[in-house]
């Protein structure tokens, strides 16, 4: 499907023959699925959604070997490579994944991850997993640094990003050290002095490696409820023609405190009851003038 869609939307470094290795990548407008989808840089970009594992063979978009034990991820939009902790909203575990291919194909999903993300996640339903996707933005910068070249932003050399290639072994989990007022947050302290002593001794890490590792930590689960993103405006005005357009499908109008400016006036439909229910619904609105509806989860 993604060779189809770089044949005929002409995107700029695709790069899918396999030969050249990983690169840097944000590519021209493409159209999948009669919808345009508009790729640009974003390191500060959080979103919910639905994720879905998917597969292929060959080359990721920017270059790199598509591996299903790997933790990877495909994004529409964002620049490739990027670094983003996805949360499973439905129990709270969460991993860091290297986003590194463009999909899925589908507009009721968010991201696509592959099977070993999936798993590390514990996942209930591959196809439709409630999620949360934050750009990591010190490791994403440097990422994109490194592939281009040039050094991280304010510095006259990129200091490597300390992420670890994937153990062989059992997935890690990280705990939380105890206060340092205690009496076992002393102990901990005294015991890792020289940790830290021999750490700066240490020679510089390498670049971030293709293989990260396989890090899994635990925040509160927040399943929340489904509802259809129709827009994010900067103001009231065409958030309101919006709306309005959308009146039959009870859209509302409502402020996101936590976005960007430009997008802090968000128009939605929902609470949505069932899966099906979101799907349906995204289909109707996406020709009705909502071209850029997605699933979300509130």
């Amino acid at each position: 499907m993604l060779l189809l869609l770089c044949a005929l939307a002409g995107l700029s470094g695709c790069g899918l023959g396999g030969g050249g290795g990983p690169r840097y990548v944000i590519g021209a407008p493409y159209q999948a699925g009669g919808l345009w989808r508009y790729p640009a840089e974003d390191f500060t970009l959080t979103e919910t959604g639905l994720a879905i594992v998917t597969s292929r063979g060959g080359a990721t978009a920017n270059g790199e070997s598509f591996d299903s034990a790997n933790l990877a991820a495909s994004h529409r939009t964002l620049q490739l490579p990027a670094i983003a902790r996805l949360t499973n909203l439905e129990n709270g575990r969460q991993v860091v994944v290297r986003i590194n291919d463009r999909g899925p194909a589908d507009p009721a999903r968010l991201i696509g991850v592959t099977r070993r993300v999936a798993e590390l996640l514990a996942a209930a339903n591959p196809q439709a997993i409630r999620v949360r996707l934050q750009v990591l933005e010190a490791e994403s910068r440097q990422l994109a640094a490194e592939l281009q070249g040039q050094p991280a932003p304010g510095r006259a050399s990129p200091p490597p990003v300390q992420v670890a290639a994937a153990p062989r072994g059992g997935v890690q989990a990280e705990a939380l050290a105890p206060p340092t007022g205690t009496a076992a947050g002393r102990q901990r302290s005294a015991a890792a002095a020289p940790v830290a002593a021999a750490t700066t001794a240490a020679p510089a890490a390498a670049a971030i490696p293709l293989r990260l590792a396989e890090q899994v930590t635990q925040a509160s689960p927040r399943p929340g409820q489904l509802a259809i993103e129709c827009g994010a405006f900067a103001g009231t005005q065409a958030a309101e023609i919006m709306r309005a357009r959308l009146a039959g499908f009870g859209a509302r109008m409502l402020a996101d405190y936590n976005a960007p400016r430009d997008r802090s006036v968000v128009v939605r439909i929902g609470p949505l009851a069932t899966l099906a229910q979101a799907e349906g619904t995204l289909r109707r609105v996406l020709p009705a003038g909502c071209l850029d509806g997605r699933i979300v989860i509130e």
